[in-house]
């Protein structure tokens, strides 16, 4: 039998990302959630760049299951018939969240205060941008014409706010936790996943 060496930061880091995502099912204002933040500490923390995609996505989708099998299917029954595998629009949800995942390998190779901050803000408005633009294109609420883009993007705003705002605080929480650890129990020298 061979010993295999524990990877003790690839088990904190995915524990992060998935504690990250259960957090989707505590009650929070719409749109406050930690999908821009798991998707950027992925991408910064993993070195192999696959994991940076398996993980946060694989913790998206499990908490999306629950949430549209559970909870949403009993708040809005009318609106849930059999077992739901994807979200409605979750091309457009997981499009943004490839992006968010792909801005964060580039912008945070140097895991810097601003750069967290700059690529947050990013973050905020890609997944805004880009779910915003599915409801236009998928929803039917909105003409198919450039004033109905606009109408869907302005209804979209106050959303915008909560998405920054949980954008900015899961980015926080994931990223000056793990510093807090990194400073504690590992020396750099140490870190690979």
């Amino acid at each position: 039998m061979q010993n295999q060496k524990i990877n003790l930061p690839f088990i904190i880091i995915s524990l992060f990302i998935l504690l990250a995502a259960a957090s989707r099912l505590l009650p929070h204002p719409p749109n406050f959630t930690p999908i821009g933040g798991m998707a950027l500490f992925g991408a910064a923390y993993f070195s192999k760049k696959y994991w940076a995609f398996i993980i946060p996505f694989v913790a998206l989708w499990l908490s999306d299951l629950f949430l549209n099998n559970v909870v949403y299917a009993n708040m809005f029954p009318e609106y849930y018939n059999g077992f739901v595998w994807f979200t409605q629009g979750g091309i457009w949800i997981y499009g943004a969240f490839t992006l968010i995942t792909l801005l964060g390998m580039s912008s945070l190779k140097k895991i810097k205060t601003k750069n967290i901050l700059l690529s947050s803000l990013a973050a905020s408005i890609l997944f805004f941008l880009i779910t915003n633009f599915g409801v236009w294109a998928g929803s039917g609420m909105y003409p198919k014409t450039l004033t109905g883009l606009g109408a869907c993007m302005a209804a979209g705003v106050p959303y915008f706010w909560n998405t920054l705002a949980g954008d900015l605080f899961y980015v926080g929480l994931l990223f000056g936790s793990y510093a807090l650890i990194q400073a504690r129990y590992f020396s750099t020298a140490n870190v690979q996943q």
